[in-house]
């Protein structure tokens, strides 16, 4: 008689066992990935993750989300368009002329920054843009350093023809600004930065001069955002919290800084000396609107001639519009059926209007 209430307890507790496994099971969370690599507006990434702010938006809509950082900002990229990542930090160019000029069709849902001095043209001898006649030039070919370089050019009558372009990865450069061989680099920050305290480094032209169009961005496989868009809102509440944070001049504001100055191997000083040659876009208001501007249109569109120009559109591009580009409001520019590169500021409105 004993033994019906000891059966009824392990049958209930055996039942219970099943129902939280199959609960679990039910719920798991999607896990996904994104990659970025060491540059001062990507820094906010490492604060997310390491003070629990990604962890937080990413249980909000029942996700995981990895953060990684490679050594290499042309590899991060790779590794996106093979889908390795399901989202990745680059310059808005290189989103257009890797993953979306290969045909891996990616959203932007935020330009985060623009550099406003990050990058930078340094010689070893000379002091003007015109002193790279006739002289080797370390950078990352076809990146958005490439066409830093070619603006800086064409603006005092020169072109690529007048000096030899070596491709360099952004892993190597202060190692190998070093060597005797090198007589000029494109980079930046906080590559450059640790190059010019060199006594035969000069800084001779920064991204100063073009405000507004060297940006980066926030960029989401497409097919991915469509199936989670959760992914979206989770990476971008995140980020803005994230901003938010750094952005105050309390202790927790410095905290923040300080932990992304020494994440990118140097200190709260040198780090907010870095942002000052960075515009982050603190407001995700701004975005939304930068984003259906025809400023940002007028921009990439002159990045597409140049991308055609070189090359980066592959061997069957006919014209620079062979990669159609979508933005807010259903305007395409390019060629319709093939739209590879999405501009989408929903989730940056839904962050404005605090609907995340």
């Amino acid at each position: 008689m004993k033994l019906l209430p000891l059966f009824r307890r392990f049958t209930f507790v055996f039942l219970s066992l099943f129902v939280c496994l199959q609960s679990s099971s039910a719920f798991s969370a999607e896990s996904f990935r994104l990659a970025w690599t060491l540059y001062p507006g990507y820094m906010p990434w490492d604060y997310a993750r390491t003070s629990g702010i990604m962890e937080k938006w990413a249980k909000k809509y029942n996700i995981e989300i990895e953060i990684v950082q490679l050594n290499d900002y042309i590899e991060a990229i790779n590794q996106y368009s093979a889908g390795q990542f399901d989202a990745a930090m680059m310059a808005t160019m290189d989103a257009y002329t890797i993953p979306a000029a290969a045909g891996v069709d990616s959203t932007i849902i935020a330009v985060t920054d623009y550099s406003d001095g990050n990058d930078v043209i340094i010689l070893k001898e000379g002091d003007s843009v015109k002193d790279l006649h006739g002289k080797q030039v370390n950078l990352i070919e076809y990146s958005v350093s490439h066409y830093f370089l070619a603006r800086a050019l064409e603006e005092v009558g020169m072109s690529e023809r007048d000096l030899t372009l070596v491709n360099t990865s952004d892993a190597d450069m202060v190692a190998l600004y070093a060597q005797p061989s090198v007589e000029a680099m494109v980079t930046w920050n906080p590559m450059a930065s640790e190059i010019l305290k060199r006594d035969d480094a000069t800084s001779i032209l920064s991204s100063r001069t073009m405000p507004g169009e060297l940006t980066d961005s926030l960029v989401v496989s497409s097919q991915t955002l469509a199936d989670h868009p959760e992914l979206g809102k989770a990476l971008i509440g995140a980020w803005y919290e994230t901003l938010a944070v750094m952005s105050l001049d309390n202790d927790a504001g410095r905290v923040a800084r300080e932990s992304m100055g020494i994440a990118a191997g140097t200190n709260l000083e040198g780090y907010e000396q870095q942002l000052k040659d960075t515009h982050l876009y603190y407001q995700p208001s701004a975005v939304e609107a930068l984003m259906s501007s025809p400023a940002l249109q007028e921009s990439m569109s002159s990045i597409a001639e140049f991308s055609f120009e070189k090359g980066l559109l592959g061997d069957g591009a006919a014209s620079a519009e062979n990669v159609g580009i979508a933005y807010p409001g259903g305007k395409v520019w390019g060629n319709p059926a093939n739209v590879t590169l999405r501009f989408d500021n929903s989730f940056v409105g839904q962050a404005a209007a605090g609907e995340l």
